[in-house]
């Protein structure tokens, strides 16, 4: 059954990570949708948390995605700015406790050791290459980046770039106004 936000057509983000030679960065656009209209062009959809060492993208309800954010980095506070201890965490806490399970949201957060994709459904993945993304051209940006990784020596932020670009040439949902952090 959808949602009402699917039902009024939402339709947002796309956030990307790469991590290469020690360097991690991750980059979202600045597009939010409603149907066919683009509301709002600049929206930050990146952020460094717990004493900047950690970056966190979010895709999807905008309210949800900072209370998952702050509950993360409660958890990392909690878990002492350990990265995948903290995501176990709050998966099983998102997966169990009846007002965080209606959240309706993503996340990729990394440290400058690990890149992970949170979801509600409980999902902690670690992908095979240090390349990964999430949201409606997520799938875009994602190939063309992990092109770049195999292909070529770009730098990591270099990498999130181009494929941020790539992917707003192809998804509607996805415009060229990046906002990237690198740790």
């Amino acid at each position: 059954m959808a949602n009402d936000r699917q039902k009024q057509g939402w339709r947002s983000t796309t956030i990307l990570a790469v991590r290469r030679d020690g360097k991690t960065a991750v980059g979202g656009d600045g597009q939010v949708s409603l149907d066919k209209i683009a509301m709002k062009h600049g929206a930050r959809k990146v952020r460094r948390i717990y004493k900047d060492q950690v970056i966190c993208g979010f895709a999807g309800a905008t309210a949800d995605a900072f209370a998952l954010m702050e509950k993360f980095e409660g958890k990392l506070q909690e878990h002492g700015g350990q990265l995948q201890r903290a995501a176990v965490e709050l998966a099983k806490l998102w997966r169990t406790d009846r007002m965080l399970r209606r959240l309706e949201a993503m996340m990729l957060v990394a440290d400058k050791d690990t890149i992970l994709l949170l979801s509600g459904t409980g999902d902690v993945i670690e992908p095979d290459e240090p390349v990964i993304a999430i949201g409606s051209g997520g799938a875009f940006a994602q190939s063309a980046a992990l092109a770049l990784y195999r292909k070529t020596d770009l730098a990591a932020s270099e990498i999130v770039q181009e494929g941020m670009r790539i992917a707003a040439e192809t998804c509607v949902f996805t415009n060229d106004t990046l906002t990237m952090e690198e740790i």
